[in-house]
């Protein structure tokens, strides 16, 4: 059997929970179902001081699953928590700024990447991910087409790899691998049922492995 290294593998979006424990465990439970790449922290509605909180119980669990643990939005707290890396949602100008000073020290990337413009300009910055949709974008079942389309044209194109948004369906991760992006972000798709969340991330770490387009064929 191949490993995950050369197709679509998983990224996960922490869902959004007030309790930093109640969190903390659900994450961990959903990383011992298998492969997944990173896992994005987002700051959802939480004061800067909250947010350090749940980043310093979220990173160490992340990091010891073997994924890449990336804070949303605020250096700082991603410096406290040591986690790898900084996801922006602003313009290419923050993406390079961001870059120039943390370069070496900190995985950047993410970007407001909305159609091919803004994804060039992005590109541009060098980042070492792209990613198309938004954090909470998971509103259907489905990934959105759009960013379907727009992960679909970049992966043909550009080296830099790209994550795609899902839908809240599971299955909806074959679809984006499908499209060649190297990433599928998952949110409510594993977390929606927390309980579930471990055989989720085996379920579409079984369906990436039997379907998935492979990287190089």
């Amino acid at each position: 059997m191949t490993g995950p290294e050369n197709r679509c593998r998983l990224v996960l979006i922490v869902p959004d929970i007030a309790d930093a424990d109640e969190q903390a465990n659900i994450v961990a439970d959903a990383l011992k179902g298998g492969d997944v790449a990173s896992v994005i922290v987002p700051q959802y509605g939480l004061d800067a001081g909250a947010f350090q909180k749940h980043a310093e119980k979220l990173v160490p669990i992340i990091q010891n699953a073997g994924a890449a643990a990336l804070i949303a939005g605020d250096s700082r707290v991603a410096g406290r928590s040591k986690a790898d890396g900084l996801h922006l949602t602003g313009s290419a100008a923050e993406i390079a700024e961001a870059i120039d000073k943390h370069a070496g020290k900190l995985i950047i990337g993410g970007g407001k990447a909305t159609d091919r413009h803004s994804a060039l300009e992005i590109g541009e910055a060098r980042p070492d991910y792209i990613f198309f949709g938004k954090l909470d974008g998971d509103i259907k079942p489905e990934a959105h087409p759009k960013n379907v389309a727009l992960g679909e044209w970049w992966a043909s194109m550009i080296e830099i790899p790209c994550i795609v948004m899902g839908g809240i369906d599971p299955a909806s991760a074959l679809v984006v691998a499908e499209s060649g992006a190297e990433f599928v972000a998952l949110r409510l798709a594993v977390f929606g049922e927390p309980g579930l969340a471990p055989s989720v991330v085996a379920r579409v770490n079984a369906l990436l492995d039997e379907k998935a387009p492979r990287f190089g064929d």
